[in-house]
């Protein structure tokens, strides 16, 4: 992992030069290490007032992923709490949705409005590493991709948190991967689908003929060369060489864009609506690691879906989204790389019960978890939705 680590940090001073390159060391100003740099998302909540749960949840096939549960705001409400699910994306983790201050983050933002907030992580982040007989140094562990996340790890959340809460429905909310293993699970699971009262996709991804973010890249690389670069275990996982950047390089003011320029290379960002004084925190919680299987498989629906090709896959993923029919709401940003415009226009046609979209013009992929401007953006309509559906 340190060769992938060094790769996308070598692309991002190369991208990086002429922003910082004629800056001197002299001028740089260490930050104050943010706390939350060394914090689990339990303390992190936590520190902010807010009650905070961590839950275990076993999955069919053995892997123990962590659960987090905000059960209530800062003001206790005294009616009935619905409760909100919250998933996250790719190579990213449940932190994801309380990394920015309260006003700024959506599970704070709900658990003020009422809503008994669960956060997701899926299997393999750096939070769900367990398993009941395998170890991460075991390949078999490994051995997963998005399929598994929707048909094996959203089933056993969802049913932990119906029983904990004894309600009989969610809401679930899901920011790119967390919308993709939504749609599988919902078109082809309808029984979990009944037990979810609305579904809301961040940035979702069901398709990407179009997407043209460098993490594609990936995609035009053969499989066996992927795994002799990777290996056939963990993507991407925090390490230390990681948090070394996030404290030497991304807490030092003028190299701040650095880091943000790496989050560019990985997802594309608007610099401009970033918090960029929360890098550190993003850094050392963002990217959280995958299975290097997972990116395989994303490569070869890449490369199948894209430019239909000879990698023995001819055939799109083996769902039907038009089968789903869970109340849907989809945000989508006008300079998303990763969720493209058009393969959202494409995904409009197909959701059969779609009963809101809201296009943000200016956003990108990172703009739905962190935006500056989410707060007015997008967080009255999610909350004007929910509202009406509880």
């Amino acid at each position: 992992m340190c060769v992938s680590v060094c790769v996308l940090l070598l692309s991002a001073l190369v991208h990086s030069s002429s922003s910082v390159g004629g800056q001197r060391h002299s001028h740089e100003r260490l930050q104050k290490l943010d706390p939350e740099v060394d914090m689990n998302i339990v303390s992190i909540v936590r520190r902010w007032g807010y009650p905070a749960e961590e839950h275990q949840v076993l999955t069919e096939d053995g892997y123990i992923l962590t659960v987090n549960r905000i059960p209530q705001g800062l003001k206790p409400s005294t009616g009935p709490r619905p409760a909100v699910f919250l998933q996250h994306g790719l190579l990213a983790a449940g932190s994801n949705w309380i990394t920015n201050p309260p006003n700024a983050s959506l599970g704070y933002v709900l658990a003020d409005a009422g809503f008994d907030v669960w956060i997701g992580n899926s299997r393999g982040n750096t939070w769900s590493r367990k398993h009941r007989t395998l170890s991460p140094d075991h390949e078999e562990f490994w051995r997963f991709s998005y399929d598994e996340m929707a048909l094996k790890d959203l089933p056993a959340v969802i049913n932990h948190i119906l029983k904990v809460t004894a309600q009989e429905q969610i809401f679930y909310i899901g920011h790119s991967q967390g919308t993709t293993i939504a749609f599988i699970a919902f078109s082809m699971l309808p029984e979990l689908a009944s037990k979810i009262r609305l579904f809301l996709g961040l940035a979702p991804v069901a398709t990407v003929a179009f997407t043209n973010s460098p993490m594609t890249k990936l995609s035009v690389l053969p499989d066996f060369l992927i795994w002799e670069l990777f290996g056939r275990r963990d993507f991407l996982p925090q390490s230390r060489y990681i948090k070394w950047l996030a404290e030497h390089v991304c807490a030092k003011k003028l190299l701040s864009e650095l880091c943000g320029n790496l989050f560019f290379i990985l997802c594309g960002f608007d610099e401009k609506n970033l918090n960029m004084t929360r890098t550190p925190v993003y850094t050392t919680h963002c990217p959280a690691g995958t299975s290097v299987q997972n990116m395989v498989h994303w490569a070869q629906v890449l490369f199948t879906v894209g430019s239909g090709s000879n990698r023995g896959q001819s055939t799109p993923p083996e769902y039907r989204i038009q089968d789903m029919k869970v109340p849907t709401a989809l945000f989508s940003g006008g300079q998303d790389t990763l969720a493209d415009p058009k393969d959202v226009a494409v995904l409009l046609t197909q959701v059969s019960n779609l009963v809101y979209h809201q296009h943000i013009g200016h956003w990108e992929h990172l703009d739905f978890i962190w935006g500056l401007d989410a707060p007015q953006q997008m967080f009255p309509s999610i909350l004007k939705l929910l509202q009406k559906h509880r």
